[in-house]
């Protein structure tokens, strides 16, 4: 659930409808995806759309699940063209068809009722689909129950297409990684340009909800995982105040900043996806305390609900200056807030952003060390690895599979590490935490007395490189990420073709000031382009 790895240190089986997946990066002669893609029936159908097709009769939920299945094998199944989802669960229609049966009795669960949503491959489900964060350590690994994310969505009505690639153990692994390699699923593909990097590790969720592989997806994020996929990918993306979505069955990295978030094509869309993944879990003590009303985008269209005149945001310049292209649609963006009504702060400062980060990975070798252990000993004796040091040994005995371009360092490292009761972690967290809450985002917060802050989300996706590994230039997810604080990202526009996000991130339990910022500034300024699958960005 890591994006920014580098930056802090120095997940096909049986039943799938996608191939085998090649490891080779490099960009080959069958990149381009098949003709049959052009004109897609759902091309941008956001999940009110579809539940209005439901509800009139035009199409089914099997119908449509068909359709996202069939798209998914053209882009993802007969080459190396996205590798965006790693398997597909092979009961999916079965479960559309009796969700269709429900409508037709009259039972119309919520507006996520039969609308086909991919789940990352940390996210635990105890179905025909494997949970393996990317690893062959824990290919054909079933969970014994589904993390408490995917049952509320299963309860909302969902339809759980099945898995997508990731940056493997959420890039948890090496200092040196590929945002979106996995052992499993190999590298996944921006779908804008074929040669530049999905970002991570929400990889395959973002890549895949961008192709209309799915009507949306499910991300984790730890540091900047949902943010970052959502802006090179073209999505909104929410990273929700830690709490408001349990992590219970998610493989972990941080109890303290993990949690799993929408990513879709709108606004609306992630609000209504957040809204169906929230509920209280007495397997997370983190969910207890949430105040945030379980439907979030219920005002979206009210009117006035655009207007921004009784909010304050500031601009985090101290995000800016590392890309002036990505700085000119940030002015946009922010001219954009002002046509609102909004009255913008401008500069405000976060301090110790950069001595944070030492802190905050010390903190989180700890917390994986601990909660792998943790969560890898509730799947059985049956279980293929059990504890992080299986893990390491596995990629050891299997180094061609697992380790052909890097290592696994941090997992070592990791493992060096001793119980959470040690002194070293608990001042590490405790200075993590207060650093980037109450003398960080808190103060700057009730300081200039805002509402939100807004800063770049990331910059123009890069070309992904197996030899060297990533090139992160711009971004500001940080910040509300290690304070476990909600951010939001909506795109804002693009560079040479390649989409560029804008961020909002505020206080804890701040998600419907930010869903509302971000939506009025949709409606103003859609950015959104669904991509084309270009081999370079010089193609037309």
């Amino acid at each position: 659930m890591i994006a920014v790895v580098g930056a802090l240190g120095a997940a096909a089986v049986a039943g799938s409808a996608c191939a085998p997946f090649d490891r080779d990066g490099d960009r080959r002669a069958d990149d381009a995806p098949a003709a049959s893609v052009d004109g897609f029936e759902l091309e941008e159908a956001t999940i009110a759309e579809l539940g209005r097709q439901m509800a009139d009769g035009e199409r089914t939920s099997a119908q449509i699940t068909r359709l996202y299945l069939d798209r998914i094998e053209a882009l993802d199944g007969q080459g190396p063209t996205l590798r965006s989802v790693i398997e597909t669960n092979p009961d999916t229609l079965e479960i559309a068809e009796e969700l269709d049966r429900e409508r037709a009795a009259g039972n119309v669960r919520g507006p996520l009722h039969g609308v086909p949503i991919l789940l990352k491959d940390n996210v635990a489900t105890a179905d025909r689909t494997t949970t393996t964060a990317g690893s062959l350590a824990l290919e054909g690994s079933i969970p014994p129950r589904d993390a408490f994310v995917a049952a509320q969505l299963r309860r909302a009505g969902a339809v759980l297409l099945g898995k997508a690639n990731l940056s493997e153990w959420a890039n948890f692994r090496s200092n040196r990684s590929s945002s979106g390699w996995s052992a499993r699923g190999g590298q996944c593909r921006n779908p804008y340009v074929l040669s530049r990097n999905p970002c991570g590790s929400s990889s395959g969720s973002g890549a895949a909800t961008s192709a209309n592989l799915c009507a949306a997806a499910v991300g984790t994020e730890t540091d900047g995982s949902i943010i970052c996929p959502s802006s090179a990918n073209g999505l909104v993306g929410i990273k929700p105040t830690v709490g408001l979505v349990s992590r219970s069955g998610i493989v972990p990295i941080s109890a303290v900043q993990d949690t799993a978030g929408p990513m879709a094509r709108t606004v609306a869309d992630a609000a209504a996806l957040l809204s169906g993944m929230t509920g209280r879990d007495p397997l997370d003590e983190a969910t207890a305390v949430s105040p945030v009303p379980s439907d979030l985008g219920r005002h979206l269209e009210e009117s006035g609900a655009a207007d921004l005149s009784d909010l304050r945001i500031g601009v985090g310049r101290q995000f800016f200056d590392r890309d002036g292209r990505v700085d000119a649609v940030m002015e946009e963006a922010i001219e954009t807030l002002r046509s609102l009504g909004a009255e913008i702060v401008d500069p405000v400062e976060i301090a110790h952003r950069q001595e944070v980060g030492r802190h905050e990975y010390e903190a989180m070798l700890y917390e994986f060390k601990a909660g792998l252990n943790a969560y890898l000993a509730e799947l059985g004796d049956g279980a293929p690895v059990a504890s992080l040091a299986d893990v390491i040994a596995f990629n050891e005995a299997n180094t061609e599979r697992e380790m052909p371009f890097f290592g696994q360092e941090i997992l070592i490292e990791a493992e060096g590490k001793g119980p959470l009761t040690e002194a070293a972690y608990l001042e590490a967290r405790e200075t993590a935490s207060r650093l980037s809450r109450e003398e960080g985002l808190d103060a700057t917060l009730s300081g200039h007395r805002l509402d939100a802050i807004l800063g770049p989300s990331g910059g123009p996706a890069w070309v992904t490189d197996l030899v060297h590994g990533d090139t992160f230039s711009v971004g500001s997810s940080g910040a509300a990420a290690v304070a476990g604080y909600p951010n939001v990202t909506v795109p804002a526009g693009q560079v040479h073709g390649l989409p560029v996000g804008v961020s909002f991130f505020g206080a804890a339990w701040s998600e419907p000031t930010l869903i509302r910022i971000a939506w009025a500034f949709e409606q103003a300024a859609p950015h959104r382009r669904p991509p084309r699958f270009r081999a370079g960005v010089d193609d037309a």
